[in-house]
C-alpha cells in the first residue's frame, strides 16, 4: 500500500496503480488523456470537453459543482481526481469516504508542474509526466513577456463583472505574458465595476471565453465605455487550464505578441 499526500495536505492510500479513474476537473481530464490513460478513465464531468472523443464516449458523472456521488460510487473507481477551487469541499469529503481522492491546489506554474508530476507517478506514467513537465518548463522559459507591462484586467464573468485576483492561476499566466494585473492585491475573483477600470487606468482588458462566454457584442459594448482601453477576446483555456494544455499556452501567448495584438505602451 502506498501513502500519498495531495496538494491540499490530505493523505490517501492506494493499494496499487489505479485502473479505474474518475476526473472531476476538465483540465486534469485532458492531462489524463495526454498521459495515455484512455482505458483507465471511466468517468468525467459534463464540462470535460477535451478530448472530444472522451466528451462523447466517457460516462458523465454530473458537473464540477454538482457531481452525482451515487453514480461515482457505482462506477467503482479506485481513484477520483478533484481540485480545491473547481470542486466543492463537502462533495470531495463525501466521495473520499468511499474512494481515495487526490485533490490538486494549483495557483502558479510551479504548482501545476508539481501536480502533473504527482499524477504521473500515481497513475503509473512517470516518464510521460516528466517529459511533459520538461517541455512545459522549456517553452515557458522561451516566452518573451510584453515590455513595458500594460495595466491589465482579466474578466471571467458578467452581471456582476468579475475579474481574476492575484492569487489565481490566471494571474500567474498574465504576469508571464507581461501583463500587470491591476487586481493583483485582491483574492480570488472580486466583483468589479467599469468605473474601477477607469480609475485604475486599465490599458488592456481581456475577456475570457470561459466560464462566461464573452463575445464580440460584449467587447463592443465595453469599448464604448472604455475608449482608451485595448479590449481583446481570449481563449480562457490557455490562461486557466493547468494540465497538458500548458504545452500549447506559450505558443498561444507568443502568437498574440508577434502579431502586435497587445498594446505597446
Amino acid at each position: 500500500m502506498t501513502s500519498i499526500t495531495d496538494q491540499t495536505g490530505n493523505s490517501l492510500q492506494l493499494d496499487s496503480i489505479p485502473q479505474r479513474i474518475i476526473s472531476l476537473v476538465p483540465s486534469q481530464t485532458e492531462l489524463l488523456y495526454s498521459l495515455g490513460l484512455s482505458d483507465e478513465v471511466v468517468g468525467i464531468t459534463r464540462f470535460c470537453i477535451h478530448p472530444q472523443i472522451w466528451h462523447q464516449g466517457k460516462t458523465r458523472i454530473g458537473g464540477t459543482k454538482d457531481p452525482d456521488i451515487r453514480k461515482i460510487i457505482s462506477l467503482k473507481p479506485d481513484l477520483v481526481i478533484a481540485n480545491k477551487e473547481e470542486n466543492i469541499r463537502e462533495h470531495v469529503e463525501e466521495i473520499s469516504k468511499h474512494v481515495p481522492v487526490y485533490t490538486s491546489d494549483v495557483y502558479t506554474l510551479p504548482t501545476a508542474i508539481e501536480m502533473i508530476g504527482a499524477l504521473g507517478e500515481i497513475t503509473g506514467r512517470p516518464e510521460a509526466a516528466l517529459e511533459m513537465t520538461r517541455l512545459i518548463s522549456e517553452r515557458f522559459s522561451q516566452l518573451i513577456p510584453v515590455d513595458p507591462m500594460p495595466a491589465t484586467a482579466y474578466l471571467i464573468w458578467k452581471d456582476p463583472w468579475m475579474a481574476a485576483g492575484g492569487d489565481t492561476f490566471i494571474s500567474d499566466m498574465m504576469e508571464r505574458c507581461g501583463f500587470m494585473n491591476i487586481y493583483k492585491a485582491t483574492s480570488r475573483y472580486p466583483e468589479i465595476t467599469i468605473e474601477e477600470l477607469k480609475e485604475k487606468e486599465c490599458r488592456l482588458l481581456l475577456l475570457s471565453s470561459e466560464p462566461y462566454p464573452f463575445r464580440q457584442k460584449h467587447l463592443e459594448a465595453l469599448q464604448a465605455e472604455l475608449p482608451e482601453t485595448r479590449i481583446l477576446l481570449v481563449d480562457g483555456s490557455y490562461f486557466s487550464w493547468y494540465g497538458s494544455r500548458l504545452l500549447e499556452a506559450p505558443a498561444y501567448f507568443s502568437l498574440y505578441s508577434r502579431q502586435n495584438v497587445y498594446p505597446v505602451l
